[in-house]
């Protein structure tokens, strides 16, 4: 069984959602050093909740691409860099982490062999996205990525700025893969959000692959994170009104 889902259109369009999933295989729980209820805790932090259910609901309104990750990120990082350019490995969140949210060690040992974990997860998800990407350019010539992620409210202890703006929504964009244009439609399209609309804060950025980063002009990316106080239930479940609210935002950018 894979550890992604892919969902294909008649769409220049891919919508990425790396981060939704809790699932760790058996082999992946061993090396982890917290107990039950704290991985529990761990994965109530770190996991983009019901953005998989929010693209899905884009996808009900408009063609679109999907690539959605079916392992939690605590695993593998699908969009960190798996080497030294990794600003995020300061605080043991390269593509393998070994910090939690808190700081606090996650695996077993002092020093994490991650090769086998980048062997067996990170690289083949890697080129299963490149493919997906090289698919949609050799059919409409472009490809848009939107990177669909979600964040809390107030930081969390390893975020490198703990006093960046927490807009209702974040935009990221890269100079090379955001074109103003993209910049313009994603802005129009959350124009309607009370809390606001932030570029790049608290995150910045945006995905693209590795084998089309800086290179391919003609795969553009921008990133979305969604404020999860303003589509989660108390518990944690998701609020259906707002979560299709915020799929018709996102399908108007598809549009």
């Amino acid at each position: 069984m894979s550890n992604w889902t892919v969902t294909e259109a008649d769409s220049p369009v891919l919508i990425h959602v790396p981060h939704a999933a809790t699932v760790i295989p058996p082999a992946v729980r061993d090396q982890i050093v917290l107990s039950d209820d704290e991985l529990v805790n761990e994965l109530a932090l770190m996991t983009d909740h019901h953005t998989d259910l929010i693209a899905q609901r884009v996808a009900a309104l408009c063609p679109v691409n999907l690539f959605v990750n079916r392992l939690s990120r605590l695993v593998v990082d699908p969009e960190r860099f798996p080497d030294e350019r990794e600003v995020m490995r300061r605080v043991g969140m390269g593509a393998v982490y070994t910090k939690t949210s808190s700081g606090a060690p996650l695996r077993h040992g002092i020093g994490v062999d991650d090769t086998q974990l980048l062997e067996s997860y990170f690289f083949p998800y890697a080129k299963a996205i490149e493919q997906q990407v090289d698919r949609v350019l050799a059919t409409h010539g472009r490809c848009i990525i939107i990177d669909l992620h979600s964040f809390p409210q107030d930081p969390l202890p390893y975020e490198l700025d703990q006093t960046a703006l927490r807009p209702g929504v974040c935009l990221g964009s890269d100079h090379f893969h955001t074109p103003a244009w993209l910049s313009e439609v994603a802005e129009q399209s959350f124009g309607g959000i009370a809390e606001g609309v932030g570029w790049n804060t608290p995150f910045a950025g945006t995905y693209v692959p590795t084998k089309h980063y800086r290179r391919v002009p003609e795969v553009s990316s921008v990133m979305v994170e969604l404020r999860r106080d303003l589509y989660l239930e108390r518990g944690g479940s998701a609020g259906m009104t707002q979560v299709e609210s915020f799929a018709q935002m996102i399908a108007a950018i598809v549009e």
